[in-house]
């Protein structure tokens, strides 16, 4: 499993069904060439914050009927037209990543869950309106599971992101493990490195636990989805408390033989 961008949400693998690979391959288009406006190459804030304007200018000509001007938001009005997707989530989804181009830290832990909000929840909640399994028990479910991931992607890149002069880390966790930035600055790892990381890992794995049950759910080509994204999530949290939090020497991925402790794991849930 990828973690980086979007891929760690499932993107129309052979799980799913035929039916609905295009309008989730649709989905995934908008979100991550959405996100390399915010994040890729080397333009300058206003001009990553214009071409998100962009966006949400052709997401305004298909709400108001009026036809996009762009491939990408001409296949995205089909399907949202199709499965009647909710084009608030389509906006908050672009939101979080203008928010990405201005804001580099998070205070504390709400503030960086209403990023997660934004940032990961909607690709759930438009999964599941296409299954139509959109009751508020398993919205939440899905949220628990998406920001799970996307947490899950901060710790693992802590030593990726402090190069674009990101910490997603919450600012107020860092002296009650008396650590701070200069250890990230240094890839200095201590115990008390791994205590906080260790605090951060325990938060995700109750999330996606929490947000586990969605599973039962769902359809089975899409629950065995959920499953394997489930179970890859929990794997490289483990690989994270298998390094004790030193990610700065080792980021944590799976390799082609934990997808064999993946499907085995899959099937007992």
């Amino acid at each position: 499993m990828s973690v980086d961008h979007y891929e760690n949400f499932p993107v129309a693998s052979l799980l799913v069904p035929a039916r609905l690979r295009r309008p989730i391959e649709a989905i995934y288009r908008f979100a991550r060439s959405a996100d390399d406006i915010a994040d890729e190459g080397d333009a300058a804030p206003g001009e990553r914050l214009a071409g998100l304007d962009a966006y949400r200018a052709e997401l305004d000509r298909i709400e108001t009927g009026r036809a996009p001007q762009t491939p990408l938001f001409v296949d995205l009005a089909e399907e949202i037209a199709r499965h009647a997707l909710p084009i608030p989530l389509f906006r908050d989804l672009l939101d979080a990543f203008a928010q990405d181009v201005v804001k580099t830290r998070y205070a504390d832990y709400p503030e960086l869950l209403d990023y997660c909000r934004r940032s990961a929840n909607p690709v759930g909640r438009l999964v599941l309106h296409l299954f139509g399994r959109s009751e508020a028990e398993h919205l939440e479910q899905s949220d628990c599971i998406c920001t799970a991931l996307q947490l899950i992607n901060f710790w693992q890149d802590v030593a990726i992101d402090w190069k674009k002069d990101r910490v997603y880390i919450p600012q107020t966790d860092f002296p009650h493990f008396r650590v701070g930035e200069d250890d990230i600055a240094h890839g200095r790892w201590s115990a008390n490195w791994a205590a906080l990381m260790n605090f951060e890992v325990d938060r995700a794995t109750a999330l996606i636990k929490r947000g586990a049950p969605l599973v039962h759910a769902l359809p089975g080509r899409l629950g065995w989805e959920i499953r394997l994204t489930v179970q890859g999530g929990l794997r490289i949290l483990e690989g994270i408390r298998r390094v004790r939090g030193d990610v700065f020497s080792r980021r944590p991925q799976l390799g082609k033989w934990d997808w064999l402790v993946l499907a085995g794991r899959s099937i007992r849930m």
